[in-house]
């Protein structure tokens, strides 16, 4: 297992999103009500996609009376029924950037007019389907906070501090694939569909967990110039400020000298 990662999420990713919590809302609520149809079920105990999506939205801080609201809406009629469709759009970026986009619309038309010419506008270019998915690879990620026990990072075990080797086996107990060091949490890797299953088995062991979601990670992070890394994330951006866009996803690695360069753009 490993301790760091070049291609982790970084925090300013994060930041961007939660300064636009009204928007972010409405996209957790649209993705729970679109699992809770697909799967059939408001359980989400008999629904995996439908348990990821509340997840996801309880990491964002989601309201339960939204999370409600979201699941009844799936079984509505008339004006209250939910009629939106998952769409996925790719293209590529400044520098060759691939980026995957993942979208709930209920008028496909409307949606890829506005990501066509986000692209365009950003130097980017949309592709065809299939175009840039073969560099990605679905994932589920796990959110573990840490906590600051005599001057070294550890992770909560809400009795004690669990040291990272101890983190390493608790991981492995639960069915964690892998796990990064990124900064004040830690982020355990799962395969898609044991993605539940493996924060139940941190928390089983006093493992305290702050979100799990299913996410898209690039298989071959691609190195760019700060300037370039600057240009990809204005598109990204612009992508991630429509409203019918749910995840937007890239290849470009994220050094250290362009996460700092982000940030104080920011």
């Amino acid at each position: 297992m490993s301790g760091h990662s070049k291609w982790a999420t970084t925090k300013h990713r994060k930041a961007a999103q939660d300064a636009k919590r009204s928007a972010l809302f409405s996209k957790l609520a649209r993705n729970i009500t679109v699992a809770a149809k697909e799967g059939g079920d408001p359980n989400p105990e008999n629904n995996a996609s439908l348990a990821a999506a509340i997840e996801k939205a309880k990491g964002y801080s989601l309201p339960k009376d939204k999370i409600k609201t979201a699941i009844d809406k799936a079984f509505g009629s008339g004006k209250d029924a939910a009629n939106y469709e998952t769409v996925v759009y790719e293209g590529y970026g400044p520098a060759g950037i691939a980026i995957y986009c993942e979208a709930l619309t209920d008028n496909r038309n409307r949606t890829a007019a506005d990501v066509r010419s986000t692209f365009t506008h950003h130097g980017g270019n949309l592709g065809t389907s299939g175009s840039v998915a073969f560099q990605f690879e679905r994932k589920g990620k796990v959110m573990v906070p840490k906590v600051i026990e005599s001057g070294e990072k550890k992770v909560p075990d809400k009795q004690n501090a669990t040291d990272e080797d101890e983190f390493m086996l608790a991981v492995a107990e639960a069915g964690g694939a892998d796990y990064d060091d990124d900064d004040d949490q830690w982020i355990v890797w799962t395969s898609p569909t044991d993605l539940m299953a493996v924060k139940k088995g941190l928390e089983d062991q006093g493992i305290e967990t702050h979100g799990a979601e299913l996410t898209m990670v690039p298989t071959t992070p691609t190195d760019v110039s700060v300037s370039d890394a600057m240009k990809v994330m204005r598109l990204v951006d612009a992508l991630d400020e429509l409203e019918d866009l749910q995840n937007v996803y890239h290849t470009m690695n994220i050094t250290d000298e362009i996460a700092e360069a982000l940030d104080a753009a920011e």
